[in-house]
């Protein structure tokens, strides 16, 4: 019976992953249209202009919708893949993070962007624009997929990771630390200082209280 379990675990998270890949380029594909028409000379930071002129404005709205719709399509997958909460939430950390992770690629792929991971992106424009180095949502993204592999065994050997309330409020305070980063350099994305005001101790703490939530987790008695 666990060796079954197991098997339709991994067919389960094999489809998910080839979703989240196939969603991946319809996104980076959106954004090679996006850059041809805003960017012609090029994506560099710090922005020269941002949301200025009505044409920006209309398709500034359209984008906020655009992303809207690709969280409800990660909220959907999760819940198609999952058979209950756990495994949702471990299907939803899995499409995000293949789905993100992969975006990179393509779009590396497609117009040899970005020249390192280093260079910066707009990230997300709900509810305030967020930006960032690439590595940085790279890292989180890489996270997830481990916490999400993990949980998956874990539950595949009827063995689930015990989560507490306190625990998962941490985990919120982890991310919202994390988010944080993201929207204050957002807010600075134009200014030729841009760099300066990604503040990577606060990315630090957030990832890494969020790993030590995790270990902690998982090293409770079973």
């Amino acid at each position: 019976m666990g060796w079954k379990t197991m098997n339709a675990t991994f067919r389960r998270f094999c489809v998910a992953v080839v979703f989240s890949i196939a969603f991946a380029y319809i996104e980076a594909a959106v954004v090679v249209y996006l850059r041809a028409i805003f960017h012609p000379a090029g994506f560099t930071f710090p922005l020269a202009e941002f949301g200025i002129g009505p044409l920006w404005r209309r398709l500034l709205l359209t984008e906020i919708g655009r992303e809207t719709a690709t969280l409800v399509l990660v909220f959907t997958g999760a819940s198609l893949f999952g058979i209950d909460r756990r495994h949702q939430f471990a299907y939803f950390a899995t499409i995000f993070a293949v789905w993100d992770m992969f975006y990179y690629l393509w779009l590396k792929l497609l117009i040899h962007w970005p020249a390192s991971l280093f260079d910066w992106d707009i990230l997300f424009l709900i509810p305030i624009p967020w930006a960032g180095p690439v590595i940085a949502p790279l890292i989180i993204s890489l996270t997830l997929l481990v916490f999400a592999v993990v949980v998956l065994y874990r539950l595949s050997i009827a063995s689930a990771v015990k989560v507490s309330t306190p625990e998962w409020l941490g985990f919120v305070f982890a991310g919202l630390l994390v988010v944080v980063s993201f929207w204050i350099a957002g807010r600075f994305m134009t200014q030729p200082d841009f760099k300066e005001y990604f503040y990577w101790p606060l990315f630090a703490v957030g990832e890494l209280a969020a790993v030590g939530l995790f270990i902690r987790c998982l090293l409770k008695p079973k």
